[in-house]
């Protein structure tokens, strides 16, 4: 199948160049000639359409063979390239209606490790979508349209629930929690109630509750309400109007200093979601969130550092959160994780984000990134990690040509650089190793030019100093 794409794409190219050949002589006859026919410009707009019929077949179809497609690109469980890729708890990567499907026939295992999930809850994995989005531009592969999210019908009786529920949190506080309890099973469960409740008074409700006395020293109200927050905050409209409440950001970022490792978890799921809009970013990042994420990135535990990485990675999207990330010490967190080959391909995408801001580049470079980077290289076999790994040591060169001496080092005792000239990288990859390499050969050159210049005057110097002494002696 790979093939007859690849052929039916050479041909397009073909009679591309063939109908823009006709199409030039076409319109230098109209220009040039001063009675030109009226059947030369039908001509030239008859080629003009073959033209754009050729453009509309350009890309082919995305069911690509198999192993023509990167396997982080594909789902495990259907095999094809991703639609709608979304983050398991686990920390897996799935195409949304797959594994939505797995999850509706009550499965509460991840599907690769077999992994018990603590929540059901899917985060969009914005990064491997614009990663998709780029392979198929590159490929002339169709990028394959999302499936949309088909949720349950809400039924009058779901809606009295809701109604009930909502009047026992305002109740004693064995309502309150089992009212919680329950209105968290149901936004995962119903994910078509997110919006009815986004449209109530619901939210408001809950982030009263939250921040009331009782909330404060009960842990499991916390979680229940929190994670209900982090279900509603998945549908887009709630996003908005959870962000718009001034309680619920402060409420967030408190519970997130002070609360048990499975609700901080929880928010950083939430900041991550809630992140999705621009004007989220920017709130949140200059709300203090950066600090207790850090805390939670340090915390040990495996899937609240990877909860804790996707939020400091979607906010640092936004330019000044960079500069607010940098200083106040995201990449010396990052660099600690990275050289005890934590969360590798995680946090080198953050600081793939970070490098263009000068800050960042200096803090990277008195704490030895450069060396971090080159050994990656060496060990790692995900594109991925490879490709912003040199993308980052690119940045670093740029800005600090000093860098460009321990590249020079490294390639003479390891050809780190020059191996990926040569072996299976991305494109991108090799464009960035070779610029580093361009650039660390000009400064040797320069060095060398530099150095023969200062022996010339050197002996110049000595030359003229001999025969001054020689013209004084003689006289």
């Amino acid at each position: 199948m790979a093939e007859r794409a690849v052929d039916e794409t050479d041909q397009c190219i073909k009679q591309a160049v063939e109908l823009k050949k006709e199409l030039q002589r076409l319109v230098n006859s109209i220009i040039d000639g001063d009675d030109y026919s009226i059947r030369d410009t039908n001509e030239a707009i008859g080629v003009l359409s073959s033209l754009m019929k050729l453009k509309a077949r350009k890309y082919v179809p995305y069911r690509v063979h198999g192993g023509d497609v990167p396997l982080e690109f594909k789902c495990p469980l259907s095999g094809e390239i991703m639609s709608d890729p979304v983050v398991l708890a686990s920390g897996q990567t799935y195409d949304r209606p797959y594994i939505q499907k797995w999850l509706n026939k009550g499965n509460r295992a991840c599907p690769q490790t077999q992994q018990c999930l603590t929540h059901t809850v899917l985060i969009p994995n914005i990064l491997v979508r614009e990663m998709i989005s780029e392979w198929c531009k590159e490929h002339c592969v169709e990028l394959p349209q999302r499936i949309p999210e088909i949720g349950e019908h809400v039924t009058e009786l779901d809606r009295n629930n809701l109604n009930s529920l909502l009047e026992k949190m305002s109740s004693s506080l064995s309502e309150q929690k089992a009212a919680a309890k329950e209105l968290r099973m149901l936004t995962k469960r119903l994910p078509s109630l997110r919006a009815v409740i986004g449209e109530s008074d619901a939210i408001p409700l809950l982030l009263n509750l939250l921040s009331s006395d009782i909330a404060i020293t009960d842990t499991s109200l916390q979680e229940d309400l929190i994670t209900t927050l982090l279900n509603l905050s998945i549908h887009d409209d709630n996003k908005r109007i959870i962000v718009e409440n001034p309680l619920a950001i402060p409420l967030l970022i408190h519970y997130l200093k002070v609360g048990a490792i499975e609700t901080r978890r929880n928010i950083a799921a939430t900041l991550f979601t809630l992140s999705a809009l621009d004007s989220n970013k920017l709130l949140i990042g200059k709300s203090g969130a950066f600090k207790p994420l850090f805390d939670l990135l340090e915390e040990g535990n495996p899937l609240a550092m990877k909860d804790a990485a996707q939020a400091i990675f979607i906010l640092c999207i936004a330019l000044e959160n960079k500069q607010t990330a940098v200083s106040e010490g995201v990449v010396k967190v990052i660099l600690s994780k990275i050289s005890d080959d934590i969360l590798v391909e995680e946090l080198l995408a953050i600081l793939a984000l970070l490098s263009s801001q000068q800050e960042a580049v200096e803090e990277m470079g008195k704490l030895g990134a450069v060396s971090h980077l080159l050994t990656i290289l060496r060990k790692s076999n995900c594109p991925r990690t490879k490709e912003n790994c040199v993308a980052i040591l690119y940045d670093l060169c740029l800005k600090d040509p000093t860098h460009l001496d321990d590249i020079r080092l490294d390639e003479r005792k390891n050809n780190t650089l020059g191996n990926m000239l040569i072996e299976g990288e991305t494109s991108r990859a090799k464009r960035k190793a070779s610029g580093i390499l361009k650039r660390a050969a000009a400064s040797s050159r320069s060095l060398s030019q530099r150095s023969a210049s200062s022996r010339s005057l050197s002996q110049h110097s000595a030359s003229s100093s001999s025969g001054s002494q020689h013209s004084v002696s003689w006289n």
